[in-house]
């Protein structure tokens, strides 16, 4: 190996080794624990193994097909943390649905099934022409999804006229990096012309060693992960405009029953009112001290005991679906939070009146 692959290497296992440590960072040493913070680590894991494989086979091919398999296991993980990574940001949630954590058990099932019966090993053909695409194709499925998760941020990122702030910048550089990332591997497999397969490790260290520079010059890191809080924290919307927005948000929900979209985000209400998520944010948080969840689950549980109280064909699992809940512990969850009962002892209160 001559002094330029030494050099090449080292860069690209360094930075596959560094992702690892950053990773560990995300998931134990910060100081206030978002659900962004998990599953960035997550994707620092996920891209790190994939990125060390493909150093390792790229300057000796020799090695077992199993570090294949292992890389390619691992990359059936980038996709899904990255979009979840992206949704928990933007949504503010903080607590993981039901919903994700069975997508992301049914992918995993799914990789080690087909790895233990149909083994890199023995199999290099099944692997080598159809897995390694259904494993790309997913991950591309889910860079789409997630581009559409942030479409507000890269607009205004790609619109010089539009200012953005760095949480904005910080999501929008790790999506762009991710995109990045995939398409240089997929050009690789594809046999573009000056696409090498070493590339994507190279692409990687690179945008590793730009997240660690942006850690290590911002003394303060955590207001990273709080894109739709940190321009406006503490700084409350004067009482007039206030007014305004209170009822037009109280119209709007009352009207239209936004509630009910169990996928509703704080994007798609802040377009309803034609304001930004920011503003949208500012006043829930400052104004009515309110996070986004709270305050739909208040129409959600107002309009579930409406339900309850006039209808009791109906179970209780099927009012909360009903309402815009998408699983029956949230419902029941945020039921007895907002109203300091059970639902079913709410029922059985509203049959005895």
């Amino acid at each position: 190996m001559d002094t330029g692959k030494e050099l090449l290497f080292f860069f690209s296992a360094l930075g596959a080794f560094n992702g690892i440590i950053l990773g560990v960072y995300f998931f134990f040493f910060t100081k206030k624990k978002y659900l962004t913070n998990y599953f960035l680590g997550a994707l620092l894991f996920a891209l790190s193994i994939r990125i060390g494989k493909s150093v390792f086979v790229y300057f000796d091919p020799t090695l077992p097909k199993m570090y294949l398999q292992f890389g390619l296991t691992a990359c059936f993980f980038i996709g899904p943390c990255l979009y979840y990574f992206l949704r928990s940001a933007v949504e503010e949630i903080n607590v993981m649905p039901k919903s994700w954590k069975f997508a992301l058990l049914f992918w995993g099932i799914l990789i080690v099934v087909v790895g233990v019966l149909y083994s890199y090993e023995d199999y290099p053909k099944l692997w080598g022409r159809y897995l390694i695409r259904f494993i790309y194709f997913q991950w591309f499925v889910y860079i789409v999804f997630s581009g559409y998760t942030i479409r507000t941020i890269l607009k205004k990122i790609i619109d010089p006229r539009q200012k953005t702030n760095p949480a904005e910048v910080w999501f929008g550089m790790l999506f762009l990096g991710n995109f990045l990332l995939f398409l240089f591997y997929f050009l690789s497999i594809m046999g573009a012309p000056g696409a090498t397969y070493i590339s994507g490790a190279v692409v990687f260290s690179f945008i590793l060693y730009l997240i660690i520079s942006i850690l290590l010059y911002r003394k303060k890191a955590d207001d990273l992960f709080l894109l739709n809080n940190q321009k406006y924290s503490g700084k409350k919307i004067d009482s007039a405009e206030a007014k305004i927005l209170s009822e037009k948000l109280e119209k709007i929900m009352s009207d239209k029953s936004l509630y009910k979209n169990p996928n509703l985000s704080l994007q798609d209400l802040s377009q309803e009112l034609t304001i930004s998520s920011h503003q949208l944010s500012q006043f829930l948080n400052n104004n009515l001290g309110k996070n986004f969840t709270s305050f739909i689950n208040e129409f959600r549980i107002k309009e579930a005991c409406s339900i309850i109280a006039s209808n009791d064909k109906l179970t209780l699992e099927s009012i909360g679906y009903d309402v815009g809940f998408n699983s029956k512990s949230t419902f029941f969850a945020a039921f007895k939070k907002h109203t300091g009962t059970t639902p079913l002892n709410y029922q059985l209160q509203a049959l005895q009146t």
